[in-house]
């Protein structure tokens, strides 16, 4: 039995995106387990309106995190493999398919890893996602942590490591993903398994979504030395070449050149990717993406370095429990 989950809140929006794109799954699950925050708006509506058509259970939750819902719907779930995905996504007609084979196939895996691509509707997004999420390519299928937008898993599995960390409302995808490899959790990536997901529409909620994102990774003691490096680079590294190039030498500015082309070279070469899934594919679009893409890793960037240390401090104060302890048996 295959159980699909996903958390909801306000999803009024884009609810009818997944639910429509699950109903044109090649595979349908055995169930789909939704747990709604406590939304205010027509998405418990909306829902409701495909329970005829769907294997629908809907449970209410009003002021739970992320974590917590989904723990509540891996608790609901009938089915001994999960699928997880989000509110805001469409599913590729193969997905679940596609993501819960090789489970099916082969009792020893434990977790599959789907992927996920940006969908983008406008230039500003297409140069978005070129700038923040990578093709399938620059995978690591040994290293990889999926994001819960696009994994499968086995319940016993997700259980032995105490599922979610409710304590932590960002990046507990990857804390989760950590837990499951250092339980020896077996894992298999499916690039085939595709999420279609639509980056942020401005800059404004991009730099919450990446504050939010590095507050998640210092709550929970994340990549200390990347974020380290990227305090060092902007901080110490970018006003000594700036210092040097005014009291030595102004040629040494040309340091910065050659960093922002190593820095951006990654986003460029993702660009005519993304920009083929757009509806605008225009020379002007291009023209907008390429200048764009600095400034969101830019701002990408001290978003992190102004999140990360409010979710340090969180840490200081609150002390979680630490996730990277075994859980009790």
């Amino acid at each position: 039995m295959i159980s699909l989950i996903a958390t909801v809140l306000n999803e009024g929006d884009n609810i009818r995106q997944l639910f429509d794109s699950i109903k044109r799954g090649t595979r349908l699950p055995d169930e789909i387990v939704i747990v709604d925050g406590g939304s205010s708006d027509d998405t418990l509506a909306i829902m409701d309106g495909y329970a005829a058509e769907l294997p629908l259970r809907l449970f209410v939750e009003p002021g739970c995190n992320i974590s917590q819902g989904r723990n509540r719907a891996i608790a609901e779930a009938r089915g001994d493999i999960i699928a997880v995905t989000d509110a805001g996504v469409r599913l590729d007609e193969n997905w679940l398919e596609a993501i819960t084979r090789p489970l099916l196939a082969e009792p020893a895996l434990d977790v599959v890893g789907g992927f996920f691509v940006a969908d983008p509707q406008t230039a500003f997004e297409t140069a978005l996602g070129a700038a923040t999420l990578p093709l399938a390519d620059e995978i690591d299928g040994a290293s990889f942590l999926p994001s819960s937008r696009s994994i499968a898993f086995r319940k016993a599995a997700a259980e032995g490591v105490s599922a979610y960390p409710d304590w932590l409302d960002f990046c507990e995808d990857l804390v989760f993903d950590l837990r499951l490899r250092a339980g020896g959790g077996a894992f298999a990536l499916e690039p085939d398994a595709l999420v279609h997901f639509r980056p942020r529409r401005n800059l404004r909620q991009f730099y919450r979504q990446y504050y939010f994102y590095a507050r998640g990774d210092g709550k929970a003691n994340l990549w200390p030395k990347r974020h380290l490096i990227r305090y060092c680079a902007y901080l110490v590294l970018a006003p000594v070449i700036l210092l040097a190039g005014a009291l030595l030498d102004p040629a040494l500015w040309l340091l910065f050149i050659v960093g922002g082309a190593v820095y951006l070279r990654q986003p460029y070469r993702r660009l005519p990717a993304v920009i083929n899934r757009a509806p605008d594919r225009s020379l002007p679009a291009w023209f907008v993406c390429i200048a764009l893409i600095p400034l969101l890793r830019l701002t990408g960037d001290v978003a992190k370095m102004i999140g990360y240390p409010v979710g340090w401090r969180w840490r200081l104060q609150r002390r979680p429990p630490d996730w990277r302890r075994p859980p009790e048996r």
